[in-house]
């Protein structure tokens, strides 16, 4: 049997989503869990695949941030059962391979080979189109749709009375920013931490400064109305580098010395060349941001290795999704963490595109799809 549902469906870039009606069988396969969503957020990675700048296969239900309730859970399934309410992760970790077993489960094999690839842990897809065609999920979730059937590691389950807009964005935003600042870099309450775009994954990272009490927070941007938002989410200075320069004002910021942790947020090799170029001797730029197909940037080998300066990755804040994902939302719900302003607008489904078109041009920090 199966269930048939509404979905935003991806088939060509720059072109509209469409809603169509797709199904999902009704009884996951062992080890698989079927969730019915509640509210999945509006992220730029999917953007990404919108307007062509990452390739992906066709039709695909797009979106990777997303919470929901258990409806069935497959053979085997142990740590979730239905009615837990869930926070999806797109690294789901197999607890078997080098990478997980060693604490870096957002580089697990299982995660690499097959939710990368926007398939399940078996390789295949789930969903299927009215006429029987198979459809993508992005990421191995594709959260924009009123149901998702995922690996059971892909469901993290969290508190019940925390409401589901604000959970949806700790599956991507919140985790992505916060996590590059705690985790990746390992900022410490002594540091001068640097952010570089305050978009969602951007102010997360302002927030991961401040939980760690780092010691002067800058946040950089071309947008006064995002500074302020900044401000608002923790950061003590703001440069706008529409209009000041970056390097200027950060000598003037540091006496000259340099940031300690800069966290670039935004995924264009001028912003990630700028983030390096201003760090401290021995200082730490983390690349959060996603960039396009093919980007490279260019940096002095002599510089990295004179002044001990490190230039790193940040996947998915360097998480562990079933440690990380219950925590913050506790940060949330014990006022430690700021959710609620995230989400600027709250959307049904069939306005997605509207949504996007407004991401384009800037406006807000979250658009939430809320599900009937």
């Amino acid at each position: 049997m199966t269930i048939e549902f509404n979905a935003a469906v991806f088939r060509v870039p720059n072109e509209p989503m469409t809603i169509e009606r797709v199904t999902l069988p009704s009884t996951p396969p062992p080890g698989d869990v079927l969730v019915k969503l509640s509210a999945s957020g509006l992220c730029h990675s999917d953007l990404h695949v919108l307007v062509g700048e990452w390739d992906a296969p066709t039709p695909m239900i797009l979106g990777h941030e997303g919470a929901g309730v258990i409806e069935a859970v497959g053979e085997g399934v142990t740590n979730v059962e239905v009615g837990d309410h869930v926070i999806l992760s797109w690294t789901p970790s197999c607890g078997r391979c080098r990478y997980c077993v060693s604490g870096r489960p957002v580089l697990c094999d299982m995660a690499a080979e097959h939710s990368a690839n926007h398939l399940s842990f078996d390789g295949k897809t789930r969903v299927r189109t009215a006429g029987g065609d198979e459809v993508f999920s992005f990421a191995g979730l594709g959260t924009f749709g009123e149901y998702t059937m995922v690996p059971s590691a892909a469901a993290i389950g969290v508190r019940k009375d925390a409401p589901a807009e604000q959970s949806a964005l700790v599956g991507c935003a919140v985790t992505t920013g916060v996590g590059a600042v705690v985790n990746t870099a390992n900022a410490r309450p002594t540091d001068v931490v640097l952010v570089i775009g305050c978009g969602g994954v951007g102010l997360n990272a302002v927030q991961g400064a401040r939980l760690v009490g780092a010691r002067t927070i800058i946040a950089a941007d071309i947008s006064d109305d995002k500074l302020e938002q900044a401000r608002k989410f923790g950061a003590h200075e703001t440069i706008n580098t529409r209009t000041e320069d970056l390097a200027a004002r950060i000598a003037e910021l540091t006496e000259g010395r340099g940031v300690d942790v800069a966290v670039e947020a935004i995924g264009l090799p001028q912003t990630i060349e700028a983030a390096y170029s201003v760090l401290a001797r021995g200082g730490t730029t983390v690349v959060a941001g996603q960039v396009a197909d093919g980007v490279t940037v260019t940096i002095d080998p002599f510089v990295m290795s004179d002044q001990e300066r490190r230039l790193i990755g940040s996947n998915y804040g360097s998480s562990r999704a079933e440690v990380d994902f219950p925590v913050l939302v506790d940060h949330y719900m014990n006022g430690r963490v700021d959710l609620d302003s995230l989400v600027t607008d709250v959307i049904a489904l069939e306005q997605i595109n509207e949504g996007y078109e407004g991401m384009k041009r800037g406006e807000g920090i979250r658009s939430v799809i809320r599900y009937r």
